[in-house]
């Protein structure tokens, strides 16, 4: 009876110092991104939803992207980013690890920086979808990430990407990459629109 007793009491403790802790990713991290997850999407669909076959199929030069293949990409990206989500949602909380992480500010900064970046393989634009198909693409993709970031308790700033960096990168820096890059897009559609030759 005493051993019963004396694991009830562990037990005990050890479930009200784990309910009592306090997540570092507060309400206030998670409503703010979802808020820049639902502006960057609406962005998207408001520079494109309208366009022609002709704008959507516009390249301002041979080697650059139209902006059916920027939201080919936009598109490609928010299946790496539910991969990242469901994967690093599931690690084991490493809040030590924000020693020596770099402060959010820096992945804010290095995704809008303006020097040109080379895309990865895997979501290199294929050029196969045609037009508005792109932005349902994306909108599906950007959607499933929405309603898992609404529907996670994970706390996003105690739980990182399992790599063996120096300086790793927490779930809320991830989120903020996942944003940012939509916005990097952006600017990039905007460029194209601008150019004297885009059809009008």
């Amino acid at each position: 009876m005493k051993i019963i007793t004396f694991f009830t009491v562990v037990w005990l403790c050890a479930a009200l110092r784990c309910f009592g802790q306090e997540k570092l990713w507060t309400a206030a991290d998670k409503q703010s991104t979802i808020g820049q997850l639902i502006r960057t999407r609406d962005a998207v669909v408001r520079e494109t939803e309208n366009l022609t076959p002709e704008q959507w199929s516009f390249r301002e030069a041979p080697d650059r992207w139209s902006i059916a293949e920027i939201v080919e990409h936009l598109a490609l990206w928010e299946i790496v980013w539910s991969r990242e989500l469901s994967i690093g949602a599931r690690n084991k909380p490493q809040p030590e690890l924000l020693k020596t992480t770099r402060p959010d500010s820096y992945y804010q900064e290095f995704i809008m920086e303006p020097n040109p970046h080379k895309a990865a393989e895997i979501a290199a634009p294929t050029g196969f979808i045609k037009g508005k198909d792109n932005l349902t693409f994306f909108l599906r993709g950007r959607e499933q990430n929405l309603t898992f970031v609404r529907n996670s308790d994970a706390d996003m700033r105690a739980i990182f990407e399992l790599t063996g960096t120096p300086e790793p990168r927490n779930m809320h820096q991830v989120l903020i990459y996942h944003w940012g890059h939509t916005d990097r897009h952006l600017r990039q559609i905007l460029k194209v629109k601008s150019r004297p030759s885009y059809p009008r």
